[in-house]
């Protein structure tokens, strides 16, 4: 069932031709619109301060009583992309990335499994955003949970941080991906 409440001549902000209610970009806008899943990158390497901007981005995230239960692990070793990359079908990703950030959640800092869950999601969003701003391209890789456990081994983590994403973070190969969102009344169930 279609919700109808939006007209038909609604016209999203985050558009290229904004409406003149808004007189200048937005620049968040801009790069929620403009950021696209990379998956090809070149050789060129991610350097340290530039990770630790792209996780701080993160560390900003909302979270439930600002427990901030997030942790990081950050893997530039060629070696160890390897080892990871062979935990999931999309180990070329892996391979490819000359940067992954492992998001993970703190167990003993959680204190709602489902809220810890969304504040994640929400981190992982800002490391994106964050990815983009800085020129970089990033895709999140959630396929490789199903090895949760063998990806903490390789790592050598502790037991009590849980695995949500790796984030493959690098220079883009190129810069034409496109993606569609299906119209706004598709997703809209009701306004009161």
């Amino acid at each position: 069932m279609k919700f109808q409440g939006v007209p038909n001549n609604y016209t999203p902000i985050i558009l290229t031709a904004r409406p003149a209610l808004i007189p200048m970009p937005s620049p968040i806008l801009e790069a929620i619109e403009q950021r696209r899943s990379i998956r090809n990158f070149t050789e060129q390497t991610v350097d340290s301060n530039t990770l630790y901007e792209i996780i701080q981005a993160g560390v900003w995230a909302p979270s439930g009583l600002n427990n901030q239960p997030w942790r990081f692990a950050i893997v530039t070793d060629a070696a160890i992309r390897a080892r990871l990359a062979e935990q999931t079908t999309y180990g070329h990703i892996v391979l490819g990335a000359p940067a992954l950030i492992g998001v993970y959640l703190d167990r003993q800092a959680m204190y709602d499994d489902l809220k810890d869950a969304q504040s994640a999601g929400a981190c992982i969003q800002n490391m994106l955003l964050a990815a983009e701003a800085l020129g970089l391209g990033a895709v999140w890789l959630g396929q490789i949970l199903k090895n949760r456990e063998k990806v903490g081994e390789i790592l050598g983590l502790a037991a009590n941080l849980e695995l949500m994403a790796i984030i493959a973070i690098g220079h883009p190969s190129r810069r034409d991906q496109q993606s569609q969102r299906k119209p706004l009344a598709e997703f809209i169930v009701k306004e009161l």
